[in-house]
């Protein structure tokens, strides 16, 4: 079993005003199928209010991301699968109801971290 990432920016998310309850209802309903199926491990969102800060190994704090980064925002969810085509179905789910296509990635997950 793999953990996979399944992520998308907020601009990506070009919805309609008058669709966003069908887009909150019908993630929603793929998450708890997510949590039903026990593939469920987590997922959630970048608070885009509160901006980054950056802390180096003496506790000294930046505020502000990587300059060089592309700003990390919007999304993700992640899924504990047997296989990369279940993460694909899965991806294409989230995609149909987010009305966005989703990045998928394999999770390096660290039991010990």
């Amino acid at each position: 079993m793999a953990k996979y990432l399944i992520s998308f920016p907020s601009a990506a998310m070009v919805v309609p005003d008058d669709e966003w309850e069908a887009v909150v209802r019908e993630s929603h309903a793929v998450i708890d199928e997510a949590k039903a199926a026990g593939v469920y491990v987590f997922g959630g969102g970048i608070d885009e209010d509160v901006p980054p800060a950056l802390v180096s190994a003496d506790g000294t704090v930046t505020e502000g991301g990587y300059s060089w980064a592309p700003s990390l925002d919007g999304g993700f969810t992640v899924l504990e699968l047997s296989s990369r085509a279940e993460a694909v179905g899965w991806a294409a789910r989230i995609a149909k109801a987010c009305r966005c296509q989703q990045e998928l990635r394999v999770f390096l997950f660290d039991s010990q971290s």
